[in-house]
């Protein structure tokens, strides 16, 4: 398994257990956007060059 997919994993698990937690779902819900919208936010802060490279390189670890 690639480290990127352990990342989603352990995102998702922890999404999991803080909506489990008695919080307000406003607050659970808040948290769950903070997990998954921070990997997608600093994606789109890079340069379009440093975009074309990370996708060259994670194309290269697929074997395409």
């Amino acid at each position: 398994m690639s480290p990127l997919g352990k990342y989603y994993i352990g995102a998702a698990i922890a999404s999991v257990i803080i909506l489990m937690l008695p919080l307000p779902a406003l607050i659970g819900w808040i948290i769950v956007i903070a997990l998954l919208g921070g990997p997608a936010a600093a994606y789109y802060m890079l340069d379009p060059s440093q975009r074309e490279r990370l996708r060259r390189v994670n194309k290269r670890r697929l074997g395409r």
